[in-house]
Order: C-alpha cells, then structure tokens, then sequence
C-alpha cells in the first residue's frame, strides 16, 4: 500500500527538521506553520525525505488516481456535514424506461426463476438465459446506438437488486457484463473499431462476457499476476505470445468474449515507445487458437457459471489490445477505474435486495408464526434480532440511495466504494444470520419453500469477491482514503516522488501542519459545543454528533501519519480507523435518507435504532484507536482533544429495540418502505407471497383473539372466517419441504425405495420381511 510512504514521509519531514534545528518536535512543529515556505528550514527534511522514501510504482500510481473523491474528501477534511451533501445529491430515479423494463421485463425473469430447482440443475433454464440475452440484461449499460439498453448506474443498480429476490445466481450473471466485464472497458478505452464490432454483440447478447484477472498466486492482490505475455512479430504481425491461468471467473465457462489481464513484457523493445511494458488487457473471442474455457469451480452451493480461463503461448495480436497498442501497459489504469465504480453497484445492490427481503418476509413470519401459544415477534430474543435486522437494512438502502446518487452524477468514488462493497455485504450477513436464527428450522430445510437457505449459503461469495473483506477493512479503505482523499497527503508525496519540488513540499508539509492544528481545535471545540439533547429535531441532534466525529477522525488521521510506514503493517488499527470512516458515511447516508422520507410513519424510530448503534460503534472504534495506538502520549492527545468529556454514547435501550422490531413484524409504512423493489412472485402459494398476504390478516385475527378472550364471547361468522383463514395459511407456512430421496436415490430417475438405503442394508428385517431376533 502507498499510505506508508506518504505517512514516512511526513515523519521523515518532521524530524528532518528537528535534526536541522536540534530543538524538540514539538518546538519544530511550532516553526514549521510559521516559516515552511523557508527553504533553508526544510532542505534538510525533504533531502532526507527523497532519499528514504520508496518510489511508487506503476500499479500504486494507477489506485491513487483511479476514480473521482468527493464526500471522502470533506471526512477526511474534518469539515463534512448533512447540510452539504442536501445541497450536492438528491434520491436518484428511474427513467420511464428504466421503471417500465423492471414492472415488465423484469419482473418476467424473476417468474421464470425457480431457485431451488437451479440450485439443483446448477445452472439457469435455457429459457432464463435467451430471455436474459433477447431483452438486453447483459447489455444494460451499453448505449443504445450499440444496440444495449443506455441505463443509468441506479437503474442497473435497481435491475440487479430486484432479481437477487428471485435468484441470486441469475443476479450474478446478469450484474458481471454490467459491471467489470469488457463492455465498460470498451466503452472508456476501446477503439472507434473495437466498439463499433464488439458493442453491437454484447448489447444484443450475442456474446456472454467474462473477465480474466484473478489467477492462483493473484486474488486480492491481482497487481502481482503471474500470468505474461512477451511482445513478438510473427508473419508479419506485431503480437504478444501469453501464457496465463485464470480462476474464479464468473461466467467463464459460457463466455463468449472474454477481457484477459496479462503482465506484458517487451525484452527487445518491439513497442518502440508506442506502448509500455505492464498491465495490459486484450480481447480473446471463444476460439480463439490456444484459448480454454469451460471447466466450472463450485462456488458455495450458487449455480452461476464459474470457471478458469487459460492457455500456453497464446498468439494474440497487438489490434486486440483493449485501447490498441497505445494502451498497451495502461491495463492496470483501467481496472481500477472501473473497480472504482462497479464495486459501489453490484454486491450492494444484492447486499441491500437481502437485507429487504429479510426484513419484509422474516419480519412477517416472525408474526405469523407462534410458539408458546404467542407469535414469535413477541418473544424478545426474537425481538432483538428483528431490531439489529431494520436498523442494518436501513443503514445499507441509505448507504445504496446515495452512492447511487453520486454515480448518477458520474462521479467514481473509489475510496466509498470500498466502504460500500465491505459494509454492505458485511450487513448483508449479519441481517441474514439474524433472519435464519428467527426462522429456525424453516431456514435449514432446503426446497422450494426456502427463501432464506440459498443466500445463506453464498455469503462467503459475497464477502470474498472484488476484494475480500478483511483486506479491504484492514488496508484498503483507510490506507487509500488517507492517501487519496486527505487534502494534502498526496501533494506531499507527488513533491517527492518529483525529486526536485522544494516549494511543492513545503507548501504541502506547512498545509499538513496546518491542517491538524485546525482538526484539533475544531475536534476539541464541537465535543464541547455538540447538541446534547434530541429535543424536537432529532436530525440536527444526531447531524451534530456526526459533524463532531468527523472532525475527530480528521485530527486522529493526521496523528496516525507519525507512524510513519509502520501504519501499513498496522492492519489492525488501520481496520479500526476504516470502521470509524465506514461508520461516519452511513451515519451521514441515514440522515440524508431519511430528511427525503419524511412521511414515512415509523422510520424515526428505526433512524434512532440506527443512529444510536453507528454512534456508539464508531467511539467504540475510535477507543480501540486509542487503546492501541503505539504511541501513549500520542493516544492521550488524541482522546483528549476527541473525547474531552470521556465517552458519550451507548447503544440503543431495549424499548427502542421492541418498538423497531413491531415496526417491521406488523403491517407498517417502514415495512411498505422496506419493500420497494422486493420481488413477489404472483403466485399466490409461492412461500414469500404467501407470508406478505397474510400479515395483515394474522394481526387482524390476533386481534380478534384477543377481543374474544376480553369479551368472553364466541366470535361471530365473519370474525371465524377471518381466523380459519389465517390458521389455514399458518398451517402451510410453517411447513418445510420433504422429499422421498435425495442425492443418489434420485440420480438417473432410479427409483430408491427406503429399504434400498446403506443404513437399512440387511437390518430390521425389511429386506426378508422377518426383523432379527435381538441376541441375549
């Protein structure tokens, strides 16, 4: 990571100057803001600087620019608020056509979906996958003169979430072309030729795409890929001998163009300056001479195709060149961009459509259902996993409106899209586990029934893919946001790496200085003056305490640079650092939400449930910071400027918790809220419809119960029908799927009676007819 040059940098400047001077950091400190634009103060430090500080390389260089900053840049600033982000974003809409394509074309696939039956065939129907390719599902953002549909990132967003409700492996395949497959490469790099011949096809699905990055030495760190191609001329024609092999790639073994990420090498310097050694990414159509697809990993129990990609001394010539020759060696520049983007879409879109249908269908059957005579969203186990559910489901639809804003704006927000892809999925999991510990039995049981068994089981997907989530909370979204996205780290680094920009340093360490002597003032002086109470504007109360963190966060930032390169290794407490920047955009993301729902009768307490757990985890965080942090009188300083009076929030009462759970368990305008974009089949006896058509009548017959009991009396006609009713769909509701076999017992249509199975093999008699006689 680059952080760490940067950060040693910084120290090094600190006490180059020091070393000049001989006098105590803090005293140097002191001169510093009032002479840095004196050359003769800070030669030394920057000289000592250059020479120790690591050079950046290529691949380093291309993550510091992927993308747009944006919001990260006023947290990491200290000088955020909710007023800003009113005044810059409003809730992103759909186009009549975008609206139409969901109510319509849409909602037809989903009908076609049947979950369970593909988790057994491990693969989509024929019929899912020509209607996928006739209606533009793979060529959703591809323009329309291409022939693909032109949606905006909400709507591919939106697209992508509805049919996760139906089937998260039909979600998978339709949300690979459209996020980091060739078609966005093509649009941003590729050729008036390359466009005009490839475009075309993706966007009618002609050609299924996939792309080859990940290989066996290159997950998370895909930078450091084996795989390489050597630049040559053969017949006449300047190509690239490759030799490359690929895992975990989606869609592979149904590809029809696949993107392919090599290391190219120029040993003889056949490119003549006309492209670079590097990164590079080329096109390669299904057989192409040398080209492998088709073998399938199996991921998870998910049924999307996934595959290797690979090939040995692979002629590719320079024209299939993503760009052509002039991009040769820029490849690692694309992908990034394109990460910056696609990571803030798709996995959230599928996080948030998890985190809906649990909320929506795991609260009404928490309802429905009953144990000891009681439903079971009156029992406060319950209650408490129902409340942790509403309170994450609103967090990530919050976090989704308004990154999705922001893309619509055709920003491409890096550093939040890290925050996305690792907060939304962690939620995702939490809110799922949540919702299986509620349905019990019914979660474990697989068959068609089971709504929730399928998406538990691909978690791990989720969370490993695009970055894995560990690497991301522990390296990426602080030690990228802390270079990208503070003011003035990178102009310090870029002076160095310049080698001879005196003034562009000391501008840059001056303006650091600068800068965490006005976050530490600020940080002191909004800990004092915060709102204390939530009195008649809850927002402004909770939007106080956030403007106060954030300044925190900037000041505790800055500190975190006089660890110089240590921080890099400082996994640990850089994660922390990520949960607290992680914390402070869905905290902000919340109140922007909610200020546009208004109406919404409920959702204040579910903001309030939400609120007061973001804040107390983000001090959580920051007390971690604090308890870790390598240097004692450093971490005294840092929470005695955050936290002068000591800590202040705590997580939300009980009462809260029993009130946001009745919220999303009874039939409520949270739950409608909740709802929005949620696939419900139109078959009355699909498991899901079924438990949203009956909530509102078990809390009417409930209702009725309860009035008997009070009353004494029989219940009239009307009142029993109402109850038979209810009892009826309970009766099927609670039921679980049997099967008379399974695996083996099923294979070929062979018919496997009971007595045929290895346990029953010459026991109990029910081969001979007789059962044994029991030995004395």
């Amino acid at each position: 990571m680059n952080h760490g040059n940067a950060s040693s940098a910084l120290k090094t400047a600190i006490r180059g100057a020091s070393a000049a001077r001989g006098t105590s950091r803090a005293a140097v400190q002191g001169r510093a803001v009032a002479n840095v634009q004196q050359r003769t103060f800070i030669t030394p430090a920057y000289n000592l600087a250059k020479k120790i500080t690591p050079k950046i390389s290529a691949t380093e260089a291309a993550a510091l620019e992927a993308g747009t900053i944006g919001f990260d840049r006023d947290i990491f600033d200290g000088t955020a608020s909710l007023q800003s982000l009113k005044d810059k974003y409003t809730i992103a809409k759909l186009t009549d056509r975008e609206q139409s394509f969901i109510d319509n074309e849409v909602e037809t696939l989903c009908e076609m979906l049947d979950d369970y039956q593909i988790s057994k065939d491990r693969d989509l129907p024929k019929e899912a996958w020509d209607y996928m390719r006739e209606k533009g599902f793979l060529g959703m953002v591809i323009p329309q003169e291409y022939g693909g549909l032109g949606f905006s990132a909400h709507g591919h967003s939106q697209v992508v979430q509805k049919i996760s409700c139906a089937s998260g492996s039909a979600a998978v395949s339709v949300m690979v072309p459209n996020s980091l497959g060739p078609g966005e490469l093509l649009l941003r790099y590729g050729t008036q030729a390359q466009k005009d011949n490839y475009l075309p096809r993706l966007g009618r699905g002609e050609l299924i795409p996939c792309f080859g990055l990940t290989g066996p030495s290159s997950g998370s760190d895909a930078a450091s890929m084996r795989d390489v191609g050597y630049v040559t001329e053969e017949n006449g024609v300047m190509g690239v001998r490759a030799t490359f092999k690929k895992r975990y790639i989606t869609l592979a073994p149904v590809a029809g163009i696949v993107g392919l990420a090599f290391n190219l090498k120029d040993p003889n310097n056949l490119l003549k300056g006309n492209g670079n050694e590097g990164i590079t990414v080329c096109l390669l159509e299904r057989g192409h001479p040398g080209l492998r697809l088709g073998d399938r990993h199996d991921p998870s129990a998910s049924s999307f195709m996934n595959g290797t990609v690979e090939g040995e001394e692979v002629f590719i010539p320079l024209d299939q060149i993503i760009g052509g020759r002039e991009r040769a060696g820029f490849g690692w520049n694309m992908l990034m961009d394109c990460l910056a983007e696609g990571r803030g879409i798709s996995l959230p879109a599928m996080s948030v459509a998890a985190s809906k249908m649990t909320a929506s269908v795991v609260g009404a059957y928490a309802r429905i259902r009953k144990q000891f005579k009681v439903p079971l969203a009156e029992l406060e186990g319950v209650q408490e996993h129902l409340a942790s559910v509403g309170s994450n489901t609103l967090l990530v639809t919050s976090g989704q409106a308004l990154m999705n804003s922001m893309l619509n704006g055709h920003e491409q927000p890096a550093v939040l899209s890290a925050v996305m892809k690792q907060q939304m999925t962690t939620r995702m999991r939490q809110n799922i586990n949540d919702g299986m510990d509620v349905l019990g039995g019914a979660g474990i049981c697989n068959g068609p029934a089971n709504f929730m068994g399928n998406p538990y089981m691909a978690i791990p997907i989720a969370i490993t893919v695009e970055g894995a989530n560990t690497l991301t909370r522990s390296l990426i979204i602080f030690g990228q946001g802390l270079t990208r996205s503070h003011p003035h780290l990178l102009d310090i680094i870029r002076s160095i790496q310049h080698g001879d920009d005196q003034k562009g340093f000391n501008k840059a360490l001056g303006q650091i200085i600068g800068h965490g002597v006005a976050n530490s003032t600020r940080s002191f002086a909004r800990a004092l003056t915060r709102s204390r109470s939530r009195g008649s504007d809850p927002a402004a109360y909770y939007a106080s305490q956030l403007d106060r963190l954030t300044a925190a966060f900037a000041y505790c930032s800055d500190i975190a640079l006089t660890m110089g390169g240590k921080i890099k290794f400082a996994e640990m407490l850089s994660g922390r650092y990520a949960d607290v920047l992680s914390g402070l955009f869905l905290g902000y993301s919340t109140l922007w939400y909610t200020s546009h729902h208004k109406n919404v009768k409920g959702l204040d307490k579910v903001t309030d449930f939400a609120m007061q757990r973001t804040l107390a985890d983000i001090e959580d965080a920051f007390y971690g910071i604090f308890a870790n942090f390598p240097s004692k009188t450093l971490s005294l300083a840092m929470r005695g400027v955050a936290f002068p009076t000591g800590r202040c929030y705590q997580q939300p009462s009980d009462t809260l918790a029993q009130e946001v759970s009745q919220l999303i368990s009874t039939d409520t305008q949270v739950r409608e809220l909740f709802k929005e974009n949620v696939f419900l089949s139109n078959d009355p006896m699909n498991r899901m419809t079924l438990i949203d058509a009956t909530l509102p009548k078990a809390v009417q017959a409930d209702g009725v119960l309860r009035t008997l009991r009070r009353e004494k009396r029989e219940a009239t006609a009307d009142e029993q029908a109402l109850i038979d009713e209810v009892e009826a769909a309970r009766e099927i509701i609670i039921q679980v799927d049997s099967f008379p076999g399974l695996g083996k017992e099923m294979q070929d249509g062979r018919d496997f009676s009971p007595e045929n199975r290895p346990a029953l093999d010459d026991i109990y008699g029910v081969k001979t007819g007789a059962a044994k006689s029991a030995v004395a």
